[in-house]
């Protein structure tokens, strides 16, 4: 049974700086005193893995992750037998196989693990990346044909086409031969193709949903080996270890924002440390241009460095660039590749910074976003549909309610959006339904993101939908946005030893989050705002202790008000991250939220 005080609103203030209350992240004290006794820990790192329900006997194997005790039998995902003996058949044959990738991190990864398991046959594997703004997202028929001008035979998909029945369909009339690997939802009827590999295809049972489509390559690596052997194609030249790989298998799971835990923290996890050689030409070569260090690899080295400088290729630029880096063997590429991805980024940065400002003015001029509406939806004209979504994801942190972002285009008369969600609401449902209903050209997503094309002349029509499809999840959606406190500490335990101990958790994602820490009866002395919207400071407590301490992008906001006004008797909460500037070797907090008690409860 979880601890009572984990029911209860923390500290004793009704509401803070965010609008949330807080609590000790719920855990079951049993399972708490097993992970103590059986692993060593201390009491607060063994609530933190409790809490995040890993039982006693799965304690080991989630600190310590090894694909031997958790890698899938490739059998076990429907359709990986015929797959494997697809692609190996042709292959053999010497036909000419492509792969068809998705433009993000994700089906960049994805087309770079099968690259380099060709290219280690001495086979070259061509990539096709459609472009975002003339294709628009996953398989069509016009590039198949385009494929099949080229004189492709087979067609691997990859992060796409679990859904594209219709363009398979096509692939199929024209004679092309088609294989997809995919992790979207799906329909019940899937595409008719030689294989459709999806742990989340109805009535597949290997029980690896939370796979990114680079996991399921990865498996898809294993299946060609163990089929490779059994024809003997190994004889004259060495088994491909795919364990070198593991780095772009790690980039798809942490870029995709996918639940890390069983195999697939398995992945991120040995993937990162295998990253930290920084063997990938061209992962090391945008840490270069990104000027970092090569030291190593962290979740956030992946998800604020390297994944935001890959997936800009296919935002605004050239939608094949990540794939080619990636995939590359040569450094001097790599380099060139990494500066044109660099610069594409800090372009895109300064277009999303642009709609981003554009966009919260609007919707502040309206009061959308204090009204008792379900969903914002603001739509401006020319908004690059490649930053929408980042938009969406920033106004939501900044609302605390779902968002949908629209990009109109004045030539068609429609629109290009994309949504994110908060906790409980569900989305990508509401979405599907108003396609489903005629309010939409297109539609899907799940439950926490979405994407959608409107007719600019529906657009009001979309926004009351939209509200009334999400109105009867609100109450719930508050009743789940908490901020889940790991541990409180004073300003003087905030150590690198501290954050080090806790470090045994990472890499974090869904269903793991990354630790949060509280503190009480805080001073905030020296706030100073910054560049970007945010507040850096330092927080100290009664005995004098302190810690340096920023709030991103939240000057303008409650938050940074708090912050900057340098009032005392604070309640703060935030996470730890290791500070190494000049040699210092300390910790900073990333600041979540602030409440002053004296507000009451």
């Amino acid at each position: 049974m979880a601890d009572d005080m984990t029911q209860k609103p923390f500290l004793g203030f009704s509401r803070s700086a965010s609008g949330r209350n807080w609590r000790m992240r719920p855990a079951d004290s049993d399972v708490t005193r097993a992970h103590i006794q059986s692993l060593g820990l201390s009491e607060p790192l063994a609530r933190a893995l409790a809490s995040r329900e890993i039982l006693p006997d799965q304690g080991e194997s989630f600190l310590n992750p090894t694909l031997r005790a958790l890698f899938p039998d490739p059998s076990s995902f429907m359709d990986m037998d015929q797959a494997a003996t697809a692609i190996l058949d042709a292959l053999q044959a010497g036909e000419s196989i492509h792969v068809f990738a998705d433009y993000d991190v994700d089906g960049a990864s994805s087309a770079a693990l099968l690259v380099r398991w060709f290219r280690h046959l001495g086979a070259e594997l061509p990539i096709y990346v459609p472009d975002r703004m003339k294709e628009g997202y996953g398989p069509s028929a016009p590039a198949f044909d385009r494929l099949k001008a080229s004189g492709a035979d087979l067609v691997i998909t990859v992060d796409c086409g679990a859904a594209a029945n219709e363009a398979v369909a096509h692939a199929t009339d024209i004679g092309l031969k088609v294989v997809v690997i995919d992790h979207h939802m799906m329909r019940e009827e899937p595409p008719k193709c030689l294989a459709v590999v999806n742990p989340n295809r109805p009535g597949c049972t290997s029980g690896q949903g939370n796979l990114a489509a680079a996991g399921v390559v990865f498996v898809l690596l294993a299946a060609l080996n163990r089929e490779g052997r059994q024809r003997g194609l190994f004889a004259a030249t060495p088994e491909p270890d795919i364990r070198q790989w593991l780095d772009l298998a790690a980039m798809g799971a942490i870029c995709d924002v996918t639940r890390l835990t069983g195999f697939n923290r398995a992945l991120a996890s040995l993937g990162l440390k295998s990253m930290s050689g920084w063997n990938n030409p061209g992962l090391a070569a945008l840490m270069k241009v990104a000027g970092a260090e090569l030291g190593e690899a962290k979740s956030q080295t992946v998800g604020f460095v390297l994944g935001p400088r890959i997936n800009a290729g296919g935002r605004i630029g050239r939608s094949d660039l990540g794939a080619s880096l990636l995939s590359t063997q040569d450094a001097r590429e790599a380099d060139m590749l990494a500066r044109e991805l660099d610069e594409l980024n800090r372009a895109r940065r300064d277009v999303e910074a642009d709609v981003t400002e554009q966009a919260i003015r609007m919707v502040e001029a309206t009061g959308a976003h204090q009204d008792e509406s379900a969903c914002v939806l603001v739509a401006g004209e020319d908004w690059h549909p490649g930053v929408v979504g980042i938009v969406a994801g920033r106004l939501r942190e900044r609302w605390r309610k779902p968002v949908v972002v629209v990009g109109l285009d004045p030539v068609t008369g429609t629109g290009k959006g994309s949504g994110r969600s908060q906790q409980g609401m569900n989305l990508g449902r509401a979405v599907q339904k108003a396609w489903e209903e005629g309010v939409l050209i297109a539609g899907g997503g799940h439950a926490m993101a979405a994407g959608l094309t409107v007719a600019t002349d529906n657009l009001e029509i979309l926004r009351a939908f939209l509200n009334d499809a999400l109105s009867g999840e609100q109450e719930a959606a508050q009743a789940l946005d908490w901020v889940e406190i790991d541990a409180l500490i004073d300003a003087r335990s905030a150590t690198r030893d501290l954050f080090e101990s806790f470090e045994k958790l990472a890499p974090y994602g869904p269903a793991n989050p990354e630790p949060v820490f509280a503190f009480e009866h805080i001073q905030v002395r020296e706030p100073m705002a910054m560049n970007g919207g945010h507040v850096r400071c330092r927080l100290a407590g009664p005995d004098g202790a302190s810690v340096r301490a920023i709030a991103w992008r939240c000057a303008d906001l409650p938050l940074g008000r708090m912050l900057l006004s340098g009032q005392g008797g604070l309640c703060v909460s935030g996470r730890l991250k290791a500070d190494d500037w000049n040699g210092r070797r300390g910790v900073q907090l990333e600041i979540e939220d602030v409440a002053d008690p004296r507000m009451g409860a």
